[in-house]
């Protein structure tokens, strides 16, 4: 029987062109890179405006150690999304780098802490990758990238069952006052009509000229 987590992938299926305004259609978590404050330390990319442009000496056998110091707890949300976004298209180099990221990042919410905030980036950061890796897989499911050889999937038969929709809500519900940043990215992994709530709490929680305004323009749903 069909899960709401599927239901959520299909849609994102359905949806691969709706977001007008971005430079490329294709899955929203993968196939657009975010506006960043330019102070944001971010893995090295190469020059260029596509949004796969891993930089050729970058080694990654240092990707987990360097995403995770990455994943302050003072980084902003917005650079967490194009660090984990940067990090899932390295890591789909080697399928065994990719498994060590992701275990990485699972288990730091499983790591005990006092501050609900540290707890809320952990959740975000886990339920963001299980979803980024989610749609990279559909980007060569749908022919948008040539597999070259690729195998495996990103999320292996032993966690392809986890929703990090549901992880996103549990850093929601420990991180209220962030609630503009979470429902922007929220809303880039559910359906018509879920997408619609977090993006008006999104816009709601916006400040005039912000980075998260200006995400919110320029990848906008028609």
């Amino acid at each position: 029987m069909p899960t709401l987590r599927s239901y959520r992938i299909y849609a994102v299926v359905a949806t691969f062109v709706c977001f007008a305004s971005a430079a490329f259609a294709g899955p929203p978590l993968i196939c657009h890179p975010f506006v960043v404050d330019s102070a944001s330390p971010l893995l090295p990319w190469a020059p260029g405006r596509e949004w796969r442009l891993p930089h050729p000496d970058y080694d990654v056998a240092s990707l987990t150690a360097d995403t995770l110091a990455l994943l302050s707890v003072d980084a902003p949300i917005l650079s967490r999304m194009e660090n984990l976004r940067r990090a899932t298209l390295y890591a789909d180099q080697d399928p065994a780098v990719a498994e060590a990221l992701l275990a990485a990042i699972l288990a730091r919410i499983d790591a005990p802490t006092a501050e609900p905030r540290v707890a809320a980036l952990a959740w975000f950061d886990a339920g963001y990758l299980v979803e980024t890796y989610r749609q990279l897989d559909l980007v060569y499911q749908h022919g948008m990238l040539t597999p070259k050889g690729r195998g495996a999937p990103m999320l292996s038969a032993a966690v392809a069952g986890l929703d990090g929709y549901v992880l996103i809500q549990k850093a929601l519900a420990l991180a209220p006052e962030q609630r503009a940043e979470l429902d922007f990215a929220a809303s880039l992994m559910t359906p018509a009509p879920i997408v619609a709530t977090h993006r008006r709490h999104a816009a709601a929680g916006a400040e005039p000229g912000s980075m998260l305004a200006r995400n919110l323009e320029l990848y906008a749903v028609d």
